[in-house]
């Protein structure tokens, strides 16, 4: 072992701890990597920054954008409302399609982003049928993760794994090569989850209360949050000192407990607009304020202080502004930067134009002081305001889950008459890639473009969807992997591996390479496995004198089998906190079915791609 491989392999073993404890965050591991790798010689500049032209990363992100213009045009969404009239108040039914739909959607578009909408879906129809959302959580994140194994597209390891075969001057998989068995481990995984249920929570008898209750609105967020009594609307009076003052210069907020949540404001004799609650909007006289107050036995003093004219509210102006002014719950990401500050300092309303209304922490709403509280690991945050800043939320993957959308969603989605663009958008894309016409990359940039010529997303919207992290850390890891191959690594880890086989036959280096995959990605994520192991796989067939295809795509199933931990994956961390699971509960469940899924591997993948 040469002294530069010693020092590729402390470098790799650092950014693994690092990936452990998750300090710092992965994209700056990957970062670092990416700096640290060229100074050691054991790669060159131009090699540590190819990620950056690697059409697997460009397909990624393109991608990322695709499954944007799903979202804004409401077809997730619509599978959801298809998913609850279909499943008839039957919980097998409901997991059997559940996993179907998120496997299908998940298959071309990203996994985190397809569990991370179906999240309040399912809590909806869990609400409606008295479901216990421990027995529907583990289905939606296991569905998920499968549907990385379905298309070349669905998940960054197979773009990797397939790029790393092109390197080594075989031809890529093609779009459907995952397919087949991906369909049988699908398959398998939903009997798998309609017995393993059982261990997770007993199905709940219907209620009177709660029979025919449809989904959530905001009446049932505001009554769980005990908010009734804090919503008030008043018009500025002639001679206010708020008058030609930017919200952020009252300090409402801190020294009076008086969140804006908008402003009415007349444009003419027949047109009244509504804007938002921005720092910076400037008070006019006669505008209508739309706050919530934290102190009601203190609102006279409030109005009187800014001469402010208090105004009916025959209902609760959530109701009032529906189709401008949202109401959702968000949970708090584990990674989340908010953690550990409160409202105040993390500037809330600033940064993302919205207000917190509520926190709701180990399933208890607190009656305390919310702008000094500090926000915990798994708090749901109740948030206001308007429709657009809500929506952006769903982008901010790396701080927010959104949980619970109310049914009002259904009367402001963004480009909700485009949904039929973006379906066919999303077929030719399809359709192009499997013809083989044209490069994969120029397929997805042109789906991309389809979509925006549709109306079907924006170019901020585009520009917000892509998750940056997953493409800084699948660049920062590429140099890795050439790192190890330029100093002898990856022939080390073969020789080692056959060494450990001795005389075992082709598909038992494949259990073995699949295992350790496994293994590996309960530490890292599954893209930085990937891209480590897959010249592994490629090398260890060549010493063999076997197809590479077969190596590979172990690797690329074993790389989303991330089913044993809540931290092997994103997909598992986001269900945690609304399925109210533990760590024992995935080691159960997930577990035997990696074990299940490696038997299929072994199984099937030399049949499908002959040794």
């Amino acid at each position: 072992m040469n002294q530069e491989l010693l020092i590729v392999l402390a470098l790799l073993f650092i950014a693994i701890v690092a990936f452990m404890a998750n300090k710092p965050r992965m994209d700056v591991v990957a970062v670092c990597a990416l700096l640290a790798l060229p100074l050691t010689g054991s790669v060159t500049l131009d090699q540590a920054l190819a990620g950056f032209s690697d059409s697997s990363v460009i397909i990624v992100a393109v991608f990322f954008i695709i499954g944007d213009g799903l979202v804004r045009t409401g077809v997730a969404f619509r599978v959801g409302d298809w998913l609850m009239k279909q499943s008839k108040n039957s919980e097998t039914r409901l997991i059997v399609l559940l996993m179907l739909s998120v496997a299908l959607l998940g298959s071309v578009m990203s996994s985190t982003g397809i569990v991370a909408i179906f999240i309040p879906i399912v809590l909806s129809v869990a609400a409606k049928m008295k479901a216990d959302t421990r027995r529907l959580m583990m289905p939606l994140s296991f569905a998920g993760l499968i549907s990385g194994m379905l298309t070349l597209v669905a998940t960054a390891p197979n773009l990797v794994v397939s790029a790393q075969l092109e390197l080594a001057g075989n031809k890529a998989f093609e779009f459907f090569s995952f397919t087949p068995i991906g369909l049988i481990i699908l398959f398998v995984g939903i009997f798998y989850m309609l017995f393993a249920r059982r261990f997770l929570g007993k199905k709940q008898e219907e209620t009177s209360q709660n029979r025919g209750k449809n989904r959530i609105n905001f009446d049932d967020l505001a009554s769980e949050y005990k908010l009734k009594g804090r919503n008030y609307r008043a018009q500025v009076g002639k001679g206010s000192p708020m008058i030609g003052k930017r919200l952020t210069e009252l300090n409402l907020r801190e020294a009076h407990g008086a969140n804006i949540i908008a402003v009415e404001r007349r444009l003419n004799r027949l047109r009244n607009v509504v804007l938002d609650g921005v720092p910076d909007r400037v008070i006019q006289e006669n505008d209508v304020l739309l706050f919530d107050f934290f102190y009601p036995d203190k609102v006279d003093l409030f109005l009187q202080r800014f001469n402010l004219v208090s105004l009916p509210l025959m209902s609760s102006y959530f109701n009032e502004h529906s189709r401008e002014i949202g109401m959702v719950e968000v949970a708090i990401h584990p990674d989340s930067k908010l953690i550990d500050k409160t409202v105040l300092e993390n500037a809330f309303r600033s940064k993302f134009g919205l207000n917190v209304m509520g926190i709701k922490r180990q399933g208890e709403v607190l009656e305390n002081e919310l702008l000094n509280e500090k926000l915990k690991r798994g708090d749901i945050l109740l948030v206001f305001g308007m429709w657009r800043a809500i929506r952006q939320l769903q982008t901010m993957k790396n701080d927010f889950v959104v949980l619970t959308i109310p049914a009002e969603v259904d009367e402001v989605a963004p480009a909700m008459d485009r949904a039929p663009y973006a379906i066919i958008a999303l077929l030719v894309t399809i359709g192009l890639m499997i013809s083989g016409i044209f490069p994969n990359v120029l397929i997805a940039i042109f789906g991309a473009l389809l979509m925006g010529a549709f109306g079907c997303i924006t170019m901020d919207s585009a520009y917000k969807s892509i998750h940056w992290q997953s493409i800084i850390l699948i660049v920062g890891m590429f140099p890795f992997a050439v790192a190890l191959q330029n100093t002898g690594g990856v022939d080390l880890a073969v020789k080692y591996l056959l060494e450990a086989s001795g005389d075992a036959s082709p598909r038992v280096i494949l259990a073995m390479l699949f295992g350790f995959t496994a293994i590996i990605g309960l530490f890292i994520s599954n893209t930085a496995t990937a891209v480590l192991l897959a010249p592994i796989a490629i090398q260890t067939a060549a010493v063999l004198e076997v197809s590479p295809y077969p190596f590979a795509m172990a690797v690329a199933i074993a790389a989303s089998a991330a089913f044993m931990t809540p931290v092997s994956s994103p997909v598992n961390t986001l269900v945690v906190a609304p399925g109210k699971y533990s760590f024992a509960d995935f080691i159960k469940i997930g577990v035997p079915f990696v074990i299940i899924v490696m038997l299929i591997a072994v199984t099937f993948i030399p049949i499908l791609f002959p040794l």
